[in-house]
This record gives C-alpha cells, structure tokens and sequence, in this order.
C-alpha cells in the first residue's frame, strides 16, 4: 500500500552526512549504541590505539585516569600521532585522524605490523561523540596541542612547548556527549578494571595504570607471564589435572598464542583475543582451538587404549568440560564480524589454530602420560554423564512436548501466548507464590513458585541437576531446554523475572538462580531476557499516607523530607514477600507502571565465570576471604 505522505524521491531528497554527522546520527553503527556499554567502549576505543603502539613495541606504558566530572584521559609513551602535514589532503595527519572516517596508519602504509584498530574509525568515532576532545602529542622534541567539540576542530593544531627529543607519546582527554549518551550513566570501575585486566595479560611487557579520581581508586597491571599467567589467574580456586600448556608460533604472518588447563570444574571456561581485542562471540580462532584439543584427546586416547574399540570417540562437549583455555592470535589483517569486533570471520586463522595447537598439545600428551591419562579419564566420566543427562533431558523434552499437562502443576499460567509481553515470575516459597497469584495480571503475568533452594548447578554435573524436580519445573516452564539443546525460539515469556525475599535466603536463592541461569542458559542473558525484581524493603505509614521504601538510602532522604528520626518512624521492614497482602505485592513489585526490574547482563564474561566460582564453588579459602574483606559492607543481615 501507498504512503501519501512520502511526497517525493528526486536528488534533492538524497541527504549527504559530511564529516562526522554519520556518527552522531548513527552511533549505534560505530560504538554499538548509547547505552553504557557504548559508553564504556569510547574508553575501549581510545585504549586500543595506545595497545596498538605497544605491539608495534614503541610503547610499554599506558595511563587511563577518570576524572571527578566523568572526563577521561589516556596517556601513551608511544611515538605520538603524526603532526606534519598529509601531501595530498594538505592538513595535518593528525587532524584527519580525528575528523575523517577511515583515516589511520592501519592500512598497509607501514605503520603497524598488527593492530586492534583496523578502519580509520575508532579515534574519529569517539571524538564525534565527545562533548570535548583535547589531545596533546610529544613527538620531534615538541608537544603540540588541539582541542574538538562535537567532532569539529576549535583551534588548530599548534606548538605549545618543547620536551626531550626522547620523549614521545599522546594523551587525550574527552568527555563523552550527554546530549547522545543520555541516562543516569557512569562509568564502572570493576568493568573497566576487567578489560584493562585483560588487554595487559594478553599484551606482554607492557603496563597499565589505571586511577579512577571519583572514587580514590586505583590498579596497576603488568603480566610478564601472559596468558599462561591469565590461565593461573582463571584457575587458581579450582584443582589442576596438569600444568599449564601453553603454545606459541608464527604462520604466514599470523601468530597464534594458546595457554590451556584443566580443572575438576564442570564448566568450561574459554575466552578468545584477537590482535588484544576479546572477541566475545569467538570466531575462527575459538573454533580452532577446540577442535584440535578434541582431535587430540581421541587420537591419544585411542592410541594408548584408554578408549576401547566400541566406544565412540569423544564429542566436542566431553572435552570442554573443565577446560580453561587462553586463545590469542595476533594478524596483519583481521575480519571482525562488525566495527565492535566481537567475532573474528579469518577463514584461515582456524587451520592455523588447529595445526599450532594440535601439535603443542599432542608433544605434551606423549612427554606426561599421567597428565594425558587424567585428561582422558575427566573426559570419559564426562561422556558418561552426559549420555546420563541426554536421557534425562529428552525425557523432560518428551514430556514438554507430549503431554497436555506438560507444563508443572504448581505453575500458575497466564492466558496469553505472545512471548513479546508475556513474563513469569520465579517465587521463593509457596507463601509468597500464593500473593503472587493473586496479585498478578492473569492476562500476561505467570507465577512459579520454587520450593526450598535449588541445586548448586556450580558443583554439579548436568545429570544429576536434571534430576532435580525444581530445575525440571524450571526448564517446562521456560520451554527453551539447557545447555547445548537451548533454543530461545521455544521461550514462553519475554520477561523471566527472578522474586526473592529480601532476605539472607532470599539473597541464596537468587544467586543459586543466577548460576543456573549463567552456566545452563546463558544466551538467555545475552540476549536480555533475565530480570530480577526489586520488592520494597520497608513500609511506612504517616498522617494517612503510604510510602514504600526500596532501598536504605531512599529510607534516609524520606525520613528526612518527612522531618522523622529513625527511632519514631513507623517503620515496617519486609523480609518476605509472604508478608504483602496481593495488593500490595502488585502495588510496589509486579504493576509495570510502577516496580523496578534490574536486567542481569553479563559485561565480562571471564569475570562472571571466576565470581560464580568463587561464590559457588567447592574451594572454601577464597570464599572465606571474599566474606572477610566485604563484611564491613554488608547491609540488613539477618541474626
């Protein structure tokens, strides 16, 4: 059917974005969007330039520092950004850097062997989406200066100092756009901690220094292990079969630096570098890696007979269990999946991986036949497990799909079917499901009550959790299945929302949750789907009005706007859903017009991975110590 209102389509209806307008309208194409991911990726984006000078091996010193008013600075002592002036665009190198798209030294031209920053686009990109862009360079025995707003040059590029030839290097300092960036954003220490973390086990010999002013902080790194370093660090709360395994070798220009282990975890735990960059989706790389550790582990096994003649070989997912692996290649020109780089697309890379790896590995196997065995044993007991949790889940399947009542009796259903405004509350106890129940929208809204605490899916195998009957109720309801048979298509409700007391249990039984979720069904965070709902912690009643308080320091500010002291307040402090009457519960937690739901995201996966195996875990001593060092924090303990 016709628009009437589109009224013409001729060249004067063709819009042309000059310099840096692409970015501003369309930041979602460059840094991924104008949440606080993009926002925390400007800082990746600039940082990445400077990794890049330490792999050139001009460079072994970078400093991130964030300023009280959100302002960010990164500093280099690399060789600076060329400031003479281009021959055929008549300005200075780096002012096309800054303001034309595809502008750089990653080309060819001689600049970087390897690099992060492949299209000329994160340095302009940034600086488009920056309120202010200052830069300042050492270079030739003088420091010039220039400074941006919104994209666009406000001085020009000028002298504005001398300094020892010897020193060199850049340092810029931007404050992100908040007329783009929009929202109560901040940039968070922890998440850039991890990534700064990160970049310095997988680039050795140099240091980062990281100091967030806001909030007096500050970390060092330097690595002079590497990823075999970055294996220990993943590993060093759970038990060593073998020491770390670790592979480095050249091929036609590519070099590929594999660091691996195994553990008696039951997850695996495997992240993926290219040229630096974590590629969280994996690629060609990743896909290299695992198939040559299972090519070898069957070859190994059959040759010294630990597989007998009738026995299938090894599956991809019996020898991942336990693995902790390290995957970094470095390229002279890498094909990432988009400009955020989350996935490496080098069809060539995998043969590469696959031969480097494969070979390491099997020398390894030969020279300890201990180590060997002990690998193929985990593996064995895997497969077992795993043909054990294939009956159990297709039975769970079978039965989702078969019966009319597939769905658990204690489940109270919603009357739609449409997954893109449908949502199911997981409740703790029957207490607290019965006020759910009926306090719900029935159209939309559907309740599950849990009873007790479930399994620690942390030490446990996917066998034994499928027994389970509150993690079968879990996995009828959801209607996607687990693990490597998880399909969102078959997702009943948009929203999966997580309700527990506020309480020392409650609190168990949301992390308990939140494991399962992380290690079983993690592309259900990926992709959005998980929230956790935020109850009311106190009730107070004053001169015929009710407020409902959700946090202590919402507490304080009403007290205070109310002109009440803490010992005359008619405080009522909830520690249970149970004890909202149906109303209430809807009122403060369930009506979408009013509650606060908090999507679970997963910003580091390698991160996640070492915290849930901290906290859920079967090594005490760490956990001990993350009790000891956090207890002067904890808020409404229950005694």
């Amino acid at each position: 059917m016709a628009n009437n209102e589109i009224t013409s389509y001729d060249a004067k209806d063709i819009q042309v974005l000059e310099g840096l307008e692409a970015v501003r309208l369309r930041p979602g194409m460059y840094v991924g969007g104008t949440d606080i991911n993009a926002l925390h990726h400007l800082i990746y984006e600039v940082v990445d330039n400077s990794i890049d000078e330490a792999l050139a091996e001009f460079c072994d010193r970078i400093d991130i520092v964030i300023h009280p008013d959100e302002s960010v600075t990164v500093t280099d002592n690399g060789r600076g950004i060329p400031t003479d002036i281009h021959p055929e665009k008549k300005k200075p190198a780096l002012e096309l850097v800054m303001t034309m798209l595809h502008a750089g030294g990653k080309f060819g031209g001689g600049g970087y062997k390897v690099s992060g920053g492949l299209h000329g686009v994160g340095l302009s990109a940034v600086n488009a989406l920056s309120e202010w862009f200052e830069i300042r360079v050492w270079r030739n025995g003088k420091e010039y200066f220039q400074r941006y707003e919104r994209g666009v040059p406000v001085t020009e590029l000028k002298v504005v100092g001398k300094v020892s030839k010897k020193k060199t290097g850049t340092t810029q300092t931007f404050m992100y756009d908040k007329t783009i960036f929009k929202g109560d954003f901040s940039y968070s220490f922890k998440t850039l901690v991890q990534r700064f973390r990160e970049m310095a086990f997988v680039t050795q010999g140099v240091t980062i220094k990281f100091v967030d002013e806001r909030i007096d902080q500050e970390m060092n790194f330097y690595f002079e292990g590497g990823i075999t370093a970055f294996v220990r660090y993943l590993n060093r709360n759970r038990k060593k079969l073998h020491p770390v395994i670790h592979v480095e070798k050249e091929m036609d220009g590519v070099v590929i630096d594999a660091a691996f282990q195994y553990t008696d975890a039951y997850a695996e735990s495997v992240y993926a570098f290219a040229n630096t960059i974590n590629t969280v989706d994996g690629g060609t790389h990743l896909t290299g890696l695992r198939a040559a550790v299972t090519r070898v582990i069957n070859n190994n096994a059959r040759k010294k007979k630990l597989l007998k003649e009738s026995d299938p070989n090894f599956s991809g997912n019996d020898t991942r269990e336990g693995l902790t692996a390290i995957i970094s290649v470095k390229h002279p020109d890498p094909q990432f999946e988009s400009q955020t780089k989350v996935k490496l697309m080098n069809a060539e890379v995998k043969t590469y991986v696959q031969q480097v790896v494969g070979e390491g590995f099997d020398i390894f196997l030969e020279k300890h036949p201990s180590a060997a065995k002990a690998i193929v044993n985990k593996c064995l007991t895997s497969a077992r497990a795993r043909q054990a949790a294939r009956k159990a889940r297709d039975l769970v399947i079978r039965k989702s799909a078969l019966e009319s009542l597939t769905l658990p009796g204690k489940l109270a259903d919603c009357s739609s079917r449409n997954p893109e405004e449908t949502e199911i509350y997981i409740v703790e106890g029957d207490s607290a499901g019965g006020s759910a129940k009926q306090g719900r929208d029935r159209h939309f809204q559907a309740i599950l009550p849990l009873r007790g605490k479930i399994l620690n899916t942390e030490r446990a195998r996917l066998n034994r959790i499928l027994a389970n009957n509150e993690v079968k109720a879990l996995i009828s309801a959801l209607g996607v299945g687990i693990g490597d048979s998880f399909d969102v298509e078959g997702l009943r409700y948009g929203r999966v929302i997580i309700m527990t007391d506020a309480d020392v249990d409650g609190s168990h039984i949301r992390t308990l949750l939140l494991t399962f979720f992380f290690r079983y069904m993690q592309p259900l965070i990926d992709i959005g789907h998980l929230y956790i709902a935020q109850p009311p912690l106190y009730r107070l009643s004053y001169r015929n009005k009710t407020h409902y308080v959700y946090t202590e320091a919402e507490k304080r500010e009403l007290l205070k706007e109310l002109g009440l002291s803490m010992s005359k307040a008619p405080l009522q402090r909830y520690k249970g859903l149970g004890e909202m009457n149906p109303d209430q519960l809807w009122y403060t937690t369930m009506d979408p017009e009013k509650r606060t739901l908090l999507q679970v995201t997963i910003e580091d996966a390698a991160a996640a991975d070492r915290t849930f195996d901290m906290l859920m875990g079967a090594s005490v001593p760490p956990r001990r110590r993350f009790i000891q060092t956090h207890a002067n924090e904890v808020r409404n303990l229950d005694i």
